[in-house]
C-alpha cells in the first residue's frame, strides 16, 4: 500500500542504519527489538520478523499515526502501539526499543534504576521499571508510557528497554547509555551496596554541565572550562 505523500526513503535507510549498529554493539539478537523515527504524521518503523542486524531499508515499513501502513510491502512491528503512544504522548521523534542483555537483566530484579552516576542525567536521572505485561499489548505500552514521563528511557520488566529523542541518533546512544549505565550498576552492587547521587549533587552536576556547555566541543580561544 502506498500514497503520493514522501516514502521517507532516506529515514527508512537511517533506521535500517541504527539496527545495523546495534546489533553491532550488542544491543539486538536476531528479531527482538524494534526502531522508529518520525517525520510529521509519518512513522518509519522496523518490519515484524526482520533480523535486526542485518536490516536494509525495505525491511522498514512506512506507516501513519494511526497505524496504517503507507509506504513498504511488510508488516510493522508487533510494538507499533508502543511507538505510536510515545509520539502521540511525548511529540519526540524517535523511539528504540531493545532486549539489551544488562537492561534485561536488571529488569529482572531492579523496581527502579537509581542515578547511580551522573550521565544518567542525561535520561532524566532514576530509570523506572514498568511493570510487566505481554508484548504487543496496550497493557504493556501504557505502563511504558506511564514509566517514561519526564524520562528518555525505562526498563520493562522482564522484557527490555526503550529509549527516545528528538533525534534518532540521539536515541540510539541513550539506548547505549542506558546499557552502560546498567553494566555499571550491575558491576557495583555485585561489590556492595552502590551509592546514589542525592537531589542536590544531582542538582549540581546539571548547574555544573550548563555553566561548562558540557558535552559540547569549544575553541580553545573561548578558555577552559
Amino acid at each position: 500500500m502506498t500514497d503520493s505523500s514522501p516514502a521517507l526513503s532516506e529515514e527508512r535507510a537511517a533506521v535500517a542504519a541504527a539496527c545495523r549498529r546495534l546489533g553491532a554493539e550488542g544491543l539486538l539478537i536476531g528479531t527482538a527489538g524494534n526502531v522508529s523515527v518520525r517525520v510529521e504524521d509519518r512513522v518509519a518503523i522496523t518490519a515484524t520478523g526482520a533480523i535486526l542486524a542485518e536490516l536494509t531499508p525495505d525491511q522498514v515499513t512506512v506507516v501513519d499515526l494511526d497505524g496504517e501502513i503507507v509506504t513498504g510491502s511488510l508488516l510493522p512491528t508487533s510494538e507499533l502501539d508502543l511507538h505510536l503512544g510515545v509520539y502521540r504522548r511525548y511529540g519526540t521523534t524517535a523511539v528504540v526499543h531493545t532486549h539489551a542483555p544488562m537492561a534485561t537483566a536488571l529488569s529482572l530484579v531492579l523496581d527502579e534504576l537509581p542515578c547511580v552516576h551522573y550521565q544518567l542525567l542525561a535520561l532524566g536521572g532514576t530509570v523506572r521499571v514498568a511493570p510487566y505485561a505481554t508484548f504487543g499489548t496496550p497493557e504493556l505500552a501504557e505502563s511504558v508510557l506511564t514509566a517514561l514521563e519526564g524520562r528518555g528511557a525505562a526498563l520493562m520488566a522482564n522484557h527490555g528497554a526503550v529509549t527516545h529523542a528528538p533525534t534518532l541518533d540521539k536515541a540510539v546512544e541513550h539506548a547505549l547509555l542506558l546499557e552502560w549505565a546498567c553494566g555499571v550498576y550491575q558491576r557495583a552492587a555485585a561489590l556492595g551496596t552502590p551509592r546514589v547521587l542525592d537531589e542536590q549533587q544531582q542538582i549540581a552536576v546539571i548547574e555544573a554541565a550548563l555553566a561548562r556547555n558540557y558535552g559540547t566541543t569549544q575553541s580553545a580561544q573561548e578558555g577552559t572550562r
